[in-house]
C-alpha cells in the first residue's frame, strides 16, 4: 500500500514536468522553415500572380482593330452563305 501511495505521489508531482513540450517545429516541415506564409506574404503573392496571369492575357490576344464597313459586309456575306451551304 505504501509502495502505490509512494509511485501515485511521484507520478503527480511528475505530471506537469512530463506534461510539458519543448520548442519543436512542426512535422513535415524543415527545420528553420516555418509552417505557413504571414498574410502579408499571401497578400504579396496573390497579386504577383494576379499580374502574372493578366500579362500572360495580354500577350496571347492580338490587339483587334474595328472592321471597316466593307469588311464587315464581307464577314456578314461569307456567314450567310456558309449557313446556306450548311443547310443544303
Amino acid at each position: 500500500m505504501k509502495r502505490c501511495a509512494l509511485l501515485l505521489a511521484l507520478v503527480i508531482a511528475a505530471g506537469p514536468v512530463l506534461a510539458q513540450r519543448g520548442e519543436r517545429e512542426p512535422r513535415g516541415f524543415p527545420p528553420g522553415k516555418s509552417q505557413g506564409m504571414s498574410p502579408n506574404e499571401r497578400q504579396r503573392m496573390r497579386e504577383d500572380m494576379r499580374d502574372v496571369y493578366r500579362d500572360r492575357n495580354r500577350q496571347d490576344r492580338p490587339q483587334q482593330r474595328p472592321l471597316s464597313p466593307q469588311e464587315r459586309e464581307k464577314l456578314r456575306r461569307d456567314i450567310q452563305d456558309a449557313n446556306r451551304d450548311l443547310r443544303k
